[in-house]
């Protein structure tokens, strides 16, 4: 499944998220900080979804009150919220 996802609140605009029988296949996001964007992307293939939001919830980028990464933990959330 590929979850579709606008962010909001963060420099990025969206996230192509690749996810098969609970794992992260792949991440894309489009916008953003490309370098720390590669890095998150690598690091989250291969793991599961459920420790993918674990770990990245909550994170803070700055004074906003969301990140690129807990982005994807409320991309993540909300999927698997509706399956």
């Amino acid at each position: 499944m590929v979850i579709d996802y606008q962010t909001q609140g963060v420099c990025s605009q969206r996230m192509l998220i690749d996810v098969e029988d609970g794992v992260v296949r792949s991440l894309q996001v489009l916008g953003g900080c490309n370098g720390n964007l590669q890095g998150i992307s690598s690091l989250v293939a291969g793991m599961k979804v459920e420790e993918v939001i674990d770990r990245l919830s909550g994170i803070r980028c700055g004074g906003k009150p969301t990140s690129c990464p807990d982005q994807l933990a409320r991309a993540l959330r909300q999927a698997t919220a509706k399956a």
